[in-house]
C-alpha cells in the first residue's frame, strides 16, 4: 500500500573502535522532513541530549495512537481541542532473557472543545478503537 523510508547515518570519528568509547552519535534522516540527531541511550554510552531508538519506538507508538484517535474522533464529528500523552516504554528482559521494549504504556489526556461532551465509557471505546487500528501497535504486538 505504501512504503516509508529513513536513512540512518553514522560516521566513525576515531581511528579505532574501542567498545567503551566509540561514538554512538548518528542521524535519522527523513525524505522531505527533518534530520534528527540520534544516539544510543545514555545508559549505553549515548548522548542524553539526542533521541535514542527506544524513545523513537515509544514516540512512534504514541504518535500513531494519537493520529488514529484523532481520525476516529473527526469521523464522529467530535472536536478535540488538545491531546497530550506521557508515554512510557519499558526496557526489560523478555521471556528468552533478552533486552526488549516489552510494553509501552500510553497515558493520553484528551481535551474536547466547549460543547463537545464525551462520556468516560465512550472515550474508553475511542481509545480501544485507536489501538486496534494503529499501524504501529499492529506492527509490534
Amino acid at each position: 500500500m505504501s512504503e516509508h523510508t529513513a536513512v540512518v547515518r553514522w560516521q566513525n570519528t576515531a581511528a579505532s573502535m574501542d567498545p567503551a568509547s566509540y561514538s554512538r552519535a548518528h542521524r535519522w534522516e527523513f525524505p522531505g522532513g527533518p534530520d534528527l540527531p540520534a544516539s544510543a541511550a545514555a545508559a549505553y554510552g549515548g548522548d542524553p541530549g539526542c533521541v535514542d531508538p527506544e524513545e523513537g519506538l515509544v514516540a512512534a507508538a504514541s504518535g500513531c495512537h494519537m493520529l488514529t484517535f484523532l481520525a476516529i474522533a473527526a469521523k464522529k464529528k467530535l472536536v478535540v481541542a488538545s491531546y497530550v500523552d506521557h508515554a512510557v516504554g519499558h526496557l526489560e528482559k523478555d521471556a528468552e532473557g533478552r533486552l526488549a521494549v516489552t510494553r509501552i504504556e500510553l497515558r493520553p489526556e484528551v481535551g474536547f472543545a466547549p460543547g463537545t461532551t464525551v462520556a468516560a465509557e465512550d472515550l474508553r471505546r475511542l481509545h480501544e478503537s485507536a489501538h486496534r487500528n494503529c499501524f504501529i501497535a499492529n506492527s509490534i504486538k
